[in-house]
């Protein structure tokens, strides 16, 4: 069975900081990719910041220089900081997993319940 459980929203003014955490557990598999996601109210997620088993990260336009991805190879855990909050970064972060076979399998992504953030002025 796989985990994948966030952890750190809550609370933050305009330009403050917050850290999120997102871990994930499976067994007899590997995990070859994490990432965040965000949604609105309303919308569809859209991607925040990714980073694979090898550190290659990728962060959406816009938002790189503001937020860091980073992971814990140990603990299967990643990290999601966002400084500079802005009213306009409030949404339900959602974390993803991609665990496969093998490396050299698709895999298969699973999802977080996601874990709110909001930004006050």
């Amino acid at each position: 069975q796989v985990q994948v459980l966030e952890s750190g929203g809550g609370y933050v003014h305009v330009g403050g900081s917050v850290r999120l955490s997102c871990a994930t557990s499976a067994t007899g598999l590997v995990v070859k990719a994490m990432g965040w996601y965000r949604q609105f109210p309303g919308q569809q997620r859209e991607l925040v910041a990714e980073i694979s088993d090898d550190d290659v990260t990728n962060y959406a336009p816009g938002l790189k220089g503001r937020f860091t991805i980073s992971r814990d190879t140990s603990k299967a855990t990643i990290y999601l900081q966002m400084n500079s909050l802005r009213l306009d970064d409030t949404a339900v972060y959602l974390c993803y997993a991609l665990w496969a076979q093998t490396p050299w399998h698709t895999g298969k992504l699973y999802w977080g319940k996601g874990t709110l953030v909001t930004v006050s002025a």
